[in-house]
């Protein structure tokens, strides 16, 4: 075994040349116990205050200084910006005060750069862009990082720090843990390494989509990691967090994190491992640009339904929360013939928040996944009101790989108001397991159609929403949050619901615009068991045309139709 090349504090001094100028304007308090220390000093000490032991926050340029051997970083996709997907106000200059104030164009920095000699793309994100918040452009350097790594066939070390998915963004944002995750998928599937290494805080859309994709995960001490943020928990479930819940030690403990790694040994710990994982020659699958992928366009009932606006988005919120809304059972008892639920994740339970089986679609098989919240009361409970653990999304996973073996469609009905936010949940992975299963489902070599038929609510819907067609029923919602999570986020109050919806593009309508969907299901008034046998009508001959459309093609070009319709976000 070759010594580990460690860099000492002379070395770290002559490094913190490169960004001395910067570093002596800059005053760093301690948020622990309120020390303050020049830029310099807290360089020199790892951004540790030696006073109480405090892991400080680290900006992406100091990082890279104290990773990288001196003068190898190649910046990479600097042209890459923010933009305004959702025409928020005063969002646009509010990006360009951040960049000047952080001295950072993204809240992520990427490039090359070579660790004792290694060479390694490497991307850091940065605490004082927005916390680290992923919006399309931190989205599309991550995934062009990813896919050029590929092509050279370089590992990847990503630093991750994130509030998580970026609220001005929307829906938009979400659509960047699918993108990256397939992105992660791809280069995986090369045979190239990839570390991540979570720092303080690693939490939301960024937890559940490439940050816990690595084949190591390492973290910093203390680091907080977590899907749902402790406030939000404890406003949930009403109750008071245990100490150290949402740790690096907590993850340990809990089996998401292979290693903690203090600050000073990081450098040491990232060249063991490159050193471990060499690159390897090894067949892999490639993306066919000949293949005659199929055209997503709405279709003219769609585009009919998609300029029908007699309902506020506000009203389609309070259709899909109510308990007179169709179900997911609704559907398939009329859609499908001799529905068989398979149970369990093969990992730790059988969740019935999210159920799945096979049936019959004609003589055809296909297996079907489905969120269920229950209609009594009872069975609501049962249920756990429809928001699915990290078991039930494990099992989705089991039955989405059977399928894919077995070459049967997937076709996933969603209304959750979101993934499950508990102790419970957290101590059993849940960003984790969304994360695979967003990673899973983006390249299965089976065709997959989403069709969201109430809420869908941020990660937990996406979870199972990524097809190679999402359909929508006429009132469904699909939202980055609740509009009262929005509300409270931005506006500082829960008492704006109904106007953070309007302003979210949560509606079909909207995301047809946008295009997020590919198709409108009418309801005929609105989805009740009343309607149901109509719209499971037109559902079921859509479906049986779906999965014609993709019954000569090949497993790739499945997987490079469905990769190809997220690329574009």
């Amino acid at each position: 075994m070759p010594f580990w090349n460690k860099k000492s504090q002379n070395q770290l001094s002559e490094l913190s040349k490169t960004v001395e100028s910067e570093l002596q304007q800059l005053k760093v308090t301690c948020p622990k116990c309120k020390k303050v220390y020049s830029g310099k000093e807290a360089f020199e000490h790892l951004y540790i205050c030696p006073e109480c032991g405090k892991y400080m926050p680290i900006g992406a340029k100091e990082r890279l200084v104290m990773i990288l051997d001196e003068g190898s970083f190649e910046p990479w996709f600097e042209d890459v910006l923010t933009g305004n997907p959702l025409d928020t106000a005063g969002y646009e200059s509010k990006i360009v005060t951040i960049q000047q104030k952080s001295g950072c164009s993204e809240a992520v920095t990427i490039g090359r750069g070579r660790i004792a000699g290694h060479e390694t793309v490497i991307g850091v994100c940065d605490p004082n862009f927005m916390m680290g918040s992923m919006g399309q452009a931190m989205g599309e350097r991550i995934t062009r990082a990813f896919e050029k790594a590929t092509r050279l066939k370089l590992p990847v070390i990503l630093f991750c720090c994130s509030g998580g998915a970026r609220m001005q963004e929307g829906i938009i944002s979400l659509m960047q843990m699918e993108k990256t995750s397939a992105a992660v998928k791809l280069h995986s599937d090369a045979g190239l390494f990839y570390c991540s290494v979570l720092t303080d805080p690693t939490m939301g859309g960024v937890t559940a989509s490439f940050s816990t994709l690595a084949d190591v995960i390492l973290a910093e001490p203390q680091a907080r990691i977590g899907f749902a943020g402790p406030r939000v928990i404890q406003q949930t479930i009403g109750a008071t967090l245990p100490q150290g819940f949402q740790t690096a030690e907590f993850q340990l403990e809990h089996g998401f994190v292979d290693r903690l790694v203090e600050r000073k040994n990081l450098r040491n710990e990232l060249h063991y491992l490159l050193y471990a994982h060499p690159v390897r020659s090894k067949d892999w699958f490639r993306l066919r640009t000949s293949v005659p992928v199929p055209k997503h366009e709405l279709d003219a009932e769609s585009i009919e339904l998609m300029n029908r606006h007699d309902k506020t988005p506000w009203d389609k919120v309070k259709m899909c929360r109510s308990g007179e809304r169709a179900t997911a059972t609704d559907y398939i008892m009329r859609i499908f013939k001799d529905f068989r639920e398979m149970h369990g994740d093969r990992y730790f339970g059988d969740d019935q928040a999210l159920v799945g089986g096979i049936a019959f679609l004609g003589a055809t098989p296909v297996t079907i996944i489905a969120d269920l919240r229950g209609k009594s009361f009872e069975e609501r409970v049962r249920r756990n009101f429809g928001m699915p653990k990290p078991e039930g999304y494990r099992k989705a996973i089991r039955l989405m790989k059977q399928a894919e073996k077995f070459r049967r469609p997937v076709i996933s009905f969603i209304n959750t108001s979101g993934a499950f936010c508990g102790i419970d949940a957290e101590e059993r992975g849940q960003g984790q397991a969304i994360a695979q299963s967003i990673m899973e489902m983006s390249m299965l070599k089976t065709p997959t159609l989403s069709i969201l038929i109430g809420e869908g609510g941020s990660g937990g819907a996406l979870a199972t929403a990524v097809g190679n067609e999402v359909w929508m029923l006429e009132h469904s919602t699909y939202a980055i949050l609740s509009p009262e999570g929005y509300s409270a986020i931005l506006w500082k109050t829960e008492g704006k619901a109904e106007e953070a919806a309007a302003v979210m593009k949560i509606t079909a309508q909207d995301l047809a615009e946008l295009g997020v969907i590919d198709r409108i299901i009418p309801e005929f008034g609105g989805a009740t068991e009343v309607t149901a046998q109509k719209i499971s009508t037109i559902m079921s001959k859509a479906i049986s045309d779906l999965i014609k459309k993709y019954e000569n093609m090949t497993g790739e070009e499945i997987v490079a139709d469905r990769y190809s319709r997220f690329r574009k976000f």
